[in-house]
């Protein structure tokens, strides 16, 4: 399958090398052609990897992740192009973090709205699903990293987006619990949950760390 990576950082880079390593064919976007994490992460990543502008990696996609900084996502975005982003289902990884008072970061949107929503609203006929986005980036491809049974959450409007994105989920990164939360309104929840992350991590110091949803 060809897959498009908005976002050069850690998650981007980490998704990017398990898919190439799965057999698919995967292009990192960067803001120009030529990025020098991306050009880096190509040549690392090897055969099934290559680089190039936003718009570059959205148009090679059959599924697209969005793994931008969560404040720059819609930017981001626009530049990928609303052509390139039509009918395909975009894997929504980032958080609405706002780091511009320090540590812990807050939230720039929350309550009544959430990224996933302005996402979807700003380019409606991309079927946007809202997922991974709760724990870090080496346990987003390696849930075994924690021993037993943890969760991962998913969302979105569009219940086949969210069928084929389960499978990759469960038969590409190894998560044995995925939890539908409905529809991209929940997408809320997921992105509110991270200032509870933030406390276990700094609590617990380390990253991997996640929940397990029990039923009584």
């Amino acid at each position: 399958m060809r897959i498009g990576i908005l976002g050069t950082g850690v998650v981007g880079k980490t998704l990017g090398t398990k898919l190439v390593r799965l057999g698919h064919d995967v292009r990192m976007g960067s803001r120009k052609a030529g990025s020098d994490k991306a050009k880096a992460w190509a040549k690392e990543a090897g055969s099934g990897a290559s680089e190039g502008a936003f718009a570059d990696a959205a148009a090679h996609g059959e599924i697209i992740f969005n793994c931008t900084a969560g404040m720059a996502s819609l930017d981001a975005l626009r530049a990928a192009g609303t052509r390139n982003l039509q009918g395909k289902i975009l894997i929504d990884v980032s958080n609405p973090l706002d780091f511009s008072k320090g540590m812990p970061p807050s939230l720039s949107v929350s309550n009544t709205d959430s990224l996933g929503e302005q996402i979807q609203k700003s380019f409606p006929e991309t079927k946007v699903v809202k997922t991974l986005n709760t724990v870090t980036a080496a346990l987003m491809v390696d849930p075994s990293l924690i021993p037993g049974m943890h969760t991962m959450f998913i969302s979105g409007n569009d219940a086949q987006a969210k069928d084929t994105t389960v499978k990759l989920l469960k038969e590409g990164f190894g998560w044995k619990e995925v939890l539908d939360l409905g529809d991209l309104s929940a997408a809320r929840a997921q992105e509110m949950y991270l200032p509870l992350w933030l406390r276990l991590y700094m609590k617990l110091q380390t990253a991997n760390v996640n929940v397990h949803v029990v039923r009584g």
